[in-house]
């Protein structure tokens, strides 16, 4: 399907920029056209799943916009965030809990998604938290290159702390969550992906479950020293004990190429590296550029491949 005009500027503007901004990453989810068919395939093109699309016969969930979020792991910052519900959770038996960075982006695409996936048994019962990076309340606070580089970019335990002291106890104030990892996972698209697999490889006993796309496993974050990126991930994993995490990776082979990496050979090292230790890990390369068209069109599959055989501990 043919990538909109949002998504060839964003392109063209992520291979001069360190960080995308939130805007810039919520336009980029958000103008990411739904899987369909065509008459005549255009470039990038992929089979339209079911489920991606709403059937009339499966329980629908809720999404909520909660209130503003300042948190105090991430400092003079607050965030927007939402929670889908789906309507088979009960208070009396915890859910799982899957969290999306860049959450805005996805809380339109991916209830549906869960709703046919949970109706089936194909994926358990399980809320979403859909959240955003923060955005600094003080303009005299300026860290990395963005706020949301900061966030997503550095290599640190900081975000696992956020979501773990301080996003998923407030989701607990009304909703009941599993504490196990088997029951928790983490997603997100560029940075957001390898910030989530930043939140599983700091805290893999919280953290299980890895969901990554066109993942910004190069030296965005640069710190200190200029290399202190996520592009030293593939290293990290072959030359440290393996961690119990499950990854799911996408790219394309036109993903970005510039001064901070190459993504499609970034993700292709994180592929090898994964495979070399022996991790529980799929990898699917396309053809596609920086987007999530390819992403959202493999959602389902990508989403009963980390959750096959789950059972609750």
């Amino acid at each position: 399907m043919k990538t909109s005009l949002a998504l060839t500027v964003f392109a063209l503007f992520a291979c001069t920029t360190p960080s995308l901004g939130q805007t810039q990453t919520e336009k980029l989810i958000r103008n990411t056209p739904a899987p369909q068919a065509a008459a005549q395939p255009p470039k990038e093109s992929y089979p339209d799943d079911p489920d991606n699309h709403e059937k009339a016969d499966v329980p629908k969930g809720k999404v909520t916009k909660m209130p503003n979020f300042a948190s105090q792991v991430f400092d003079h910052t607050d965030r927007s965030w939402w929670i889908y519900v789906p309507s088979q959770y009960t208070p009396d038996k915890p859910a799982c809990v899957m969290i999306f960075q860049d959450g805005q982006g996805y809380q339109g695409r991916v209830p549906t998604v869960f709703d046919n996936l949970i109706a089936k048994g194909d994926m358990p019962v399980t809320i979403a938290v859909f959240v955003n990076p923060g955005n600094l309340t003080d303009p005299a606070i300026k860290r990395g290159n963005s706020e949301r580089s900061f966030e997503y970019d550095t290599v640190s335990d900081q975000y696992s702390r956020f979501l773990l002291e301080e996003l998923l106890p407030e989701v607990e104030k009304t909703y009941k969550l599993r504490h196990d990892a088997a029951s928790r996972a983490v997603a997100g698209l560029s940075s957001g992906a390898s910030c989530a697999f930043t939140a599983a490889w700091f805290r893999p006993d919280q953290f299980s479950k890895v969901l990554s796309w066109i993942g910004s496993y190069t030296d965005l974050a640069g710190g200190k020293t200029g290399i202190e990126g996520a592009h030293n991930y593939p290293f990290m994993i072959r030359r440290m004990d393996k961690k119990p995490i499950r990854v799911f990776l996408q790219d394309g082979d036109n993903d970005l190429d510039n001064p901070y990496g190459n993504w499609p050979l970034a993700n292709q090292s994180m592929a090898k590296a994964l495979a070399f230790k022996g991790y529980d890990y799929k990898f699917e390369f396309g053809h596609g550029g920086h987007s999530g068209t390819h992403g959202f069109a493999i959602l389902p599959a990508s989403l009963k491949w980390l959750w096959r055989d789950y059972k609750a501990e």
